[in-house]
């Protein structure tokens, strides 16, 4: 059992909270807060570049900062940016599947 209490995690918290606030009409994301890394907070879109490309810019992360990367014999393709935000580190994570190579044989 972890000595971790909910305030270990407030900060990641409170930013879901703010950007959910703020930003209400943006895309839906999978949000994940870890008490791994306690002070993150990670929004990830499955299948949906674009809903990662309006959370970059309303974060205000610049575009040379994402990197790409394959991954799974290079069938999925994955975005990933980061920004500090306030007290707590914005995470922002995006996989699509690469076109024509859903089952591992280029088409």
């Amino acid at each position: 059992m972890s000595n971790q209490t909910m305030s270990d995690i407030a900060a990641p918290l409170r930013l879901l909270r703010l950007l959910a606030a703020d930003h209400p009409d943006l895309p839906a994301m999978n949000v994940d807060v870890s008490t791994i890394f306690p002070n993150q907070l990670e929004l990830v879109s499955h299948d949906d570049f674009g809903a990662f490309e309006a959370w970059r810019q309303a974060a205000g992360i610049s575009s040379e900062t994402v990197t790409y990367a394959e991954q799974s014999q290079g069938r999925t393709r994955v975005l990933r940016a980061a920004v500090d935000y306030g007290d707590a580190r914005l995470s922002l994570v995006a996989y699509s599947t690469v076109p024509g190579r859903e089952g591992g044989e280029v088409l």
